[in-house]
């Protein structure tokens, strides 16, 4: 008799899915009666916004987990997420809080769109690490801790802002968004950070002092001198460079291309 398998289906083919994820802050400083509540008040809150929007919550492939839910959304999901959803989600989030004695609601919200794929334990895949890491990026916590009067904070991917919201989509101003460095555990990227009801300049100020990025291979180091380095090839090891070496004026690092592979 053959030995019954626990492995899953070896033909799954991955598909590219719009990936969200929604954390409550400061959950952990609540007692056992409050944590109840505002879980029920973050599903009653992204149902809202979804139905107002005109998205199916029930299609939406859901992991709760506690003072998070991430999700995962079906192929034909637009940009209304960026959009309406967004927008949604903050009035309700305005008018939740505005009750009298009730615990006031915050939440940071991260959406990417890649490779997501179901899984044992939920999905798997690079779009599904890359939102987990996002919602949890000290930018955006720093963001939301320092605006003290926004209930909502958003990030989304670079691939998402070069494809969708720079792209011109309707109700999506680029302007709006700031690009920040994330740096998470192995994870390591860039992503754009948005307040509804607060310009770039609050949130520029808020990750203002932050770590800077590492700069890649092929990116100029600039340093505050009037001279810069740039490595074409080799390895730069303190003040010395093995391989070719461009010395000039500073120089600015190159915009990141746009990613169209979605």
């Amino acid at each position: 008799m053959r030995e019954p398998s626990c492995l899953g289906p070896s033909d799954v083919v991955p598909h590219r899915r719009l990936c969200l994820a929604a954390d409550m802050e400061q959950y952990s400083r609540l007692d056992t009666r409050t944590q109840s509540a505002v879980q029920a008040d973050l599903v009653r809150l992204l149902d809202e916004a979804a139905t107002l929007s005109g998205l199916d919550r029930a299609a939406w492939a859901r992991q709760p987990q506690g003072d998070m839910e991430f999700a995962v959304l079906p192929e034909d999901t637009d940009s209304t997420v960026l959009g309406a959803f967004v927008h949604h989600l903050s009035a309700c989030l305005e008018s939740l809080n505005a009750r009298q004695a009730a615990q006031r609601v915050r939440l940071r919200l991260a959406v990417d769109a890649g490779v997501a794929t179901g899984a044992a334990l939920g999905h798997a895949g690079p779009a599904p690490v890359a939102v987990a890491r996002y919602v949890n990026a000290p930018p955006l916590k720093a963001v939301l801790a320092a605006l003290t009067s926004a209930d909502l904070a958003v990030m989304v991917s670079d691939r998402l802002y070069q494809d969708v919201v720079r792209f011109g989509h309707p109700g999506l101003d680029p302007a709006q968004y700031v690009r920040v460095h994330v740096q998470v555990k192995e994870f390591g990227g860039y992503g754009w950070i948005r307040v509804p009801g607060h310009g770039p300049d609050g949130i520029r100020a808020a990750v203002d002092g932050i770590s800077e990025p590492l700069p890649s291979a092929d990116v100029p180091v600039t340093r505050r001198t009037s001279l810069s380095q740039h490595v074409r090839q080799g390895v730069a090891v303190g003040r010395d460079v093995n391989g070719g070496l461009n010395v000039g004026l500073p120089a600015t690092p190159p915009q990141a291309s746009p990613w169209r592979d979605w």
